[in-house]
């Protein structure tokens, strides 16, 4: 039976700065190709619907965001479990883990999908959806709840099996669902012989069909390769959540879940923000959230390495390599981060217009908000590669303490307190004041030694599934996997 992604390997010898770069790898890959699925959308959108479209989705994606964050803390939870259950080789311990985590996700997600659907209006009239934008967001997002449950569905068998040392899978129908969607987008929504053009119910159609056909290929892909994790006969009782299962699964969960819902929510205010603005401020924040989504997957898999290291360097009770990784994932960080931030700034313009199209007057207000905003991703990922190694020794609320500070009296204070002298750009000022303020306190919380002297090493795949819930959502529908 395979360990988990890392398991079996030695990290605790050796260069550490070249065991990094190979490690964070295949988990940017893996992330580069979840996002190029929603820029390629977005950019099908926008140049076939326009700018009130594409900023449609944009503020459809947060709420996605916001509703898959609720639910994803549940599943890391879970997927600890069954790597745990995997290690001491009690193969039924983790289907029962399993079975109870994808029930509660069923049962969840149609609470969540229908209650999306009835009050998605609400929803949209609480973030200030300038009124083009609000008609496309509404029927955008009633056809993404409708696909809610195949969604999560998808995520949670997903991270049940890597929890099980299977990532190989997963990937394969991420490929699948990426492919289907970016193939879909412009037949459904322009139409194409027979099909009619459906317009902004065309993109969330596309997304609902890949979303359900990739839901269905896991699973007869799990009991026709008979996986570990695939249950028959009495085994599929275990689909209704167990309570012990259950109260393991939102113990754990719930602190990871605030977090996402912490930063994802954030993400909604600051979209209510923009779309007082109007419509052509919203398209342009709209197509630089895209290039930002690009710009935290380096930190978010330097982060993720860092973790599973450092998790490895504590359980060795080596605090001097501790300490050596963290300084070589921050100063990758800022190399990686700072030279692609570099990059996005000096060409920005025809990036832009991938979304907005050449014409736009949106691109130069995306230019600017770019110009403002942009290097705050370098100073946050500073702070996602300590939080990674903090997490390795099991800390878990600090985080969530800080982001909060970040993102709350800090972000939304500044912009209220500049806005009458600065404009929107108070708005765009406030996401680097927030990010160095997250740096000093990160910096801080790390020089403490009491979390060292507490120490103890949590299981690789726990670290890395949890320096994900950092991000911001960005253009992302769903945190990464």
């Amino acid at each position: 039976m395979a360990g988990p992604p890392g398991r079996g390997r030695d990290l605790t010898s050796g260069p550490i700065l070249k065991t990094l770069v190979l490690f964070s790898a295949p988990t940017l890959a893996s992330n580069i190709l979840q996002s190029l699925n929603g820029s390629i959308n977005s950019i099908w959108v926008g140049r076939m619907l326009g700018e009130g479209a594409l900023a449609a989705t944009a503020n459809a994606n947060v709420v996605m965001f916001l509703v898959f964050a609720a639910a994803f803390g549940f599943g890391m939870a879970a997927t600890v479990k069954i790597g745990q259950a995997f290690g001491a080789r009690d193969v039924l311990a983790a289907r029962r883990t399993f079975g109870s985590a994808v029930g509660f996700c069923v049962l969840l997600s149609l609470v969540v999908g229908t209650l999306g659907w009835l009050f998605a209006p609400e929803l949209l009239t609480a973030m200030a959806a300038p009124g083009e934008t609000y008609a496309y967001a509404l029927t955008y997002l009633r056809v993404i709840f409708i696909a809610m449950p195949a969604s999560m569905i998808t995520v949670m068998l997903g991270m049940g099996l890597r929890g099980g040392g299977d990532a190989a899978t997963p990937l394969k129908f991420m490929v699948l669902s990426s492919v289907l969607d970016v193939a879909l987008n412009p037949l459904l929504i322009g139409g194409f012989g027979p099909i009619p053009a459906m317009g902004i119910a065309g993109a969330a159609l596309a997304t609902a069909i890949a979303s359900f056909v990739s839901m269905a290929g896991i699973v007869a892909y799990v009991y026709v390769k008979d996986l570990p994790l695939r249950l028959r006969g009495p085994e599929l009782k275990w689909l209704w959540p167990r309570r012990d299962e259950l109260g393991y699964i939102l113990t754990k969960g719930l602190p990871m879940g605030a977090q996402m819902l912490v930063i994802s929510a954030a993400g909604i205010i600051v979209i209510g923000l923009v779309n007082r603005e109007g419509l052509l401020v919203s398209a342009a924040y709209g197509a630089a959230l895209q290039l930002w989504t690009y710009l935290q997957m380096p930190a978010m898999a330097i982060s993720a390495a860092v973790s599973a290291m450092a998790a490895q360097a504590i359980g060795a009770g080596l605090d001097e390599r501790l300490h050596r990784i963290s300084r070589a994932g921050v100063m990758l960080n800022l190399t990686v981060t700072g030279a692609l931030c570099a990059l996005i700034l000096l060409f920005d313009r025809p990036a832009l217009e991938l979304f907005l199209g050449a014409a736009s007057p949106a691109v130069d207000e995306a230019r600017h908000i770019q110009f403002l905003a942009s290097w705050s991703y370098v100073l946050f990922g500073i702070t996602m590669v300590l939080f990674g190694t903090m997490r390795a020794g099991g800390v878990v609320w600090t985080p969530l303490i800080i982001l909060s500070i970040a993102m709350y009296p800090v972000r939304l204070g500044f912009y209220y307190a500049f806005y009458p002298s600065l404009g929107a750009d108070a708005l765009w000022l406030a996401f680097p004041v927030s990010s160095a303020v997250a740096v000093v306190l990160s910096v801080h919380a790390y020089r403490q030694p009491q979390w060292r002297d507490r120490a103890r090493a949590v299981p690789d795949e726990e670290c890395e599934e949890e320096t994900h819930a950092d991000a911001d959502p960005a253009g992302r529908m769903a945190p990464s996997l």
